[in-house]
């Protein structure tokens, strides 16, 4: 049995789940997600908690409804926190001249290409800009939804990777690049 996927959710209050032919619905105050389970996993909704177990009738094979098990927790956990309380990513802009930008849910960033880059991002997902003199630009990201979340973060990041010699990018804010000494002169 899986060590995560044996531990029950609690159900905060405001928050509601149902179960429907194999796939749960979650709806909070700051939205509503829904994830189909596998049919080898049993999920047991009671007193305020989630439960999950493993369907031993099921064909699946041992290890996978293992790992199933411990999956559709963690998918079902993240849900249940992102309706109730969000989840949020704060990207940082470090380098000369980098700037962003947004109109709606519609970034644009300036990053050191010889053309602007916009990104239209979901109606899930709100986003805020902060620009301050002497200051790194940064894009502020909310969501319920972790996965959206991280998958727009990923897309962000790859318009301008961090990199280890100078150390300019898009950075998580807090996120300490090891960096790496460049050429060295040759020894006479």
């Amino acid at each position: 049995m899986s060590r995560i996927g044996k531990l029950p959710i609690a159900i905060p209050s405001g928050v509601t789940v149902t179960l429907n032919d194999g796939v749960v619905n979650v709806k909070g105050p700051k939205g509503e997600l829904s994830q189909k389970v596998d049919s080898s996993i049993i999920v047991k909704i009671a007193d305020g908690h989630i439960t999950f177990e493993v369907d031993e009738n099921s064909p699946v094979n041992y290890k996978q409804k293992q790992a199933f098990h411990g999956l559709y927790r963690a998918l079902v956990n993240n849900m249940v926190v992102g309706v109730s309380e969000g989840y949020k990513k704060v990207l940082e802009l470090v380098g000369v001249g980098y700037r962003v930008s947004n109109q709606g849910n519609l970034l644009e960033f300036s990053l050191g290409y010889t053309h602007p880059i916009f990104i239209q991002l979901p109606k899930e997902v709100k986003v805020e800009t902060k620009s301050e003199r002497n200051q790194n630009p940064l894009v502020i990201l909310e969501s319920c939804d972790k996965a959206l979340l991280g998958l727009i973060c990923a897309k962000i990041r790859s318009f301008r990777m961090p990199e280890p010699y100078k150390g300019k990018g898009v950075l998580f804010q807090g996120e300490v690049i090891r960096r790496k000494s460049g050429k060295t002169a040759a020894a006479k």
